[in-house]
């Protein structure tokens, strides 16, 4: 751990970042960067919060009551590096206190996009089982049958939550030559812009050819897709998931891609994260990335300058830039 001896509020940021994003919240605190590799243990993450007037956090951070309570009356800000905040468990608590909780929208927008589609591309034409085949130095030869996989071009994609990201792989799958279509709560009133249909859940899994999942974890969409809306799905069809992995139940997964009830599936977010359902390792079928939605150097780097904003925005009293809504628990 390291610390920065200077004057003014106190500012934790629970691992590295971009230096332009650490240099612009040195100018106005004492910043507290944490220097391990890893994510920091519960109590390293209460050890580090007591005093402090913000929190900058990523999305492996559990930040629960025991967090604030450390942190104590003079914290105003929770910092979010990402989009999902559903590791800020006790958001009622939160609000109570009067604390900002600001998130990073937008600015990774397009480069989870291109990922999403970088997957569907792996899972559809094999691109990492071919790269495995090579590697392992297999005898091969091209004939008109070697490793066969759809076409998107004509093929439906079915969106899970039709929000900036989600509009935004719709964009791109058109470009594809794809028909879209998108389902959510409720109609999205931005659907004609990006020209998707509306579906329920159950019309988009029984239709569509390759399934993506796009919408925040909350109680209604962890393990949205179990074992029975996976049975519901064509044995044609494809699986990915760049929002989070508890979205999707990996257990019931695995074993839709051993039976092959699904044809395969792209995986960059998952259930207990960094660990993977250790079947899926072993399939061909099965996509696998290490988190590289926003991974490219301009996207992380925006998302650090978001976040180091908006705890500048809060702690000068002007208040958050990306605000993330909390309502306090009453009664």
């Amino acid at each position: 751990m390291i610390a920065d001896k200077v004057q003014g509020p106190r500012i934790v940021v629970t691992r590295t970042m971009p230096e332009p994003a650490i240099a612009m919240l040195r100018e106005i605190g004492d910043v507290w960067v944490s220097d391990v590799n890893r994510p920091l243990s519960a109590q390293e993450l209460h050890d580090a919060a007591v005093g402090a007037h913000a929190l900058v956090t990523m999305l492996h951070d559990r930040i629960d009551t025991a967090v604030l309570t450390a942190a104590g009356k003079s914290l105003r800000v929770v910092a979010n590096v990402a989009v999902g905040h559903d590791n800020v468990v006790d958001s009622h608590a939160l609000a109570a206190r009067g604390v900002a909780l600001t998130n990073t929208p937008g600015v990774l927008t397009d480069a989870t996009a291109d990922l999403t589609m970088g997957l569907i591309l792996m899972a559809t034409r094999r691109l990492g089982e071919g790269e495995r085949l090579l590697r392992a130095g297999t005898p091969w030869s091209f004939h008109l049958g070697f490793m066969l996989g759809p076409g998107l071009q004509g093929k439906t994609l079915g969106i899970v939550g039709l929000g900036q990201i989600g509009r935004a792989v719709a964009q791109r799958a058109r470009a594809f030559g794809m028909h879209v279509a998108y389902t959510g709560r409720s109609p999205a009133t931005c659907a004609n812009e990006v020209d998707v249909q509306y579906m329920p859940l159950h019309e988009m899994l029984t239709t569509a050819d390759v399934i993506s999942l796009h919408c925040p974890l909350t109680p209604a969409t962890w393990h949205l897709i179990d074992a029975n809306a996976l049975a519901l799905m064509k044995p044609t069809a494809f699986l990915v998931n760049t929002s989070r992995g508890p979205v999707v139940d990996e257990s019931a997964l695995a074993e839709a891609l051993q039976n092959r009830t699904i044809a395969g599936a792209a995986l960059d977010v998952f259930e207990k994260e960094p660990e993977v359902e250790p079947r899926l390792l072993d399939l061909d079928n099965a996509v696998v990335a290490p988190h590289l939605g926003s991974a490219t150097v301009e996207t992380r780097t925006a998302m650090a300058l978001l976040a180091a904003r908006n705890v500048v925005s809060v702690l000068s009293g002007d208040g958050p830039i990306t605000p993330v809504t909390l309502q306090a628990r009453h009664g």
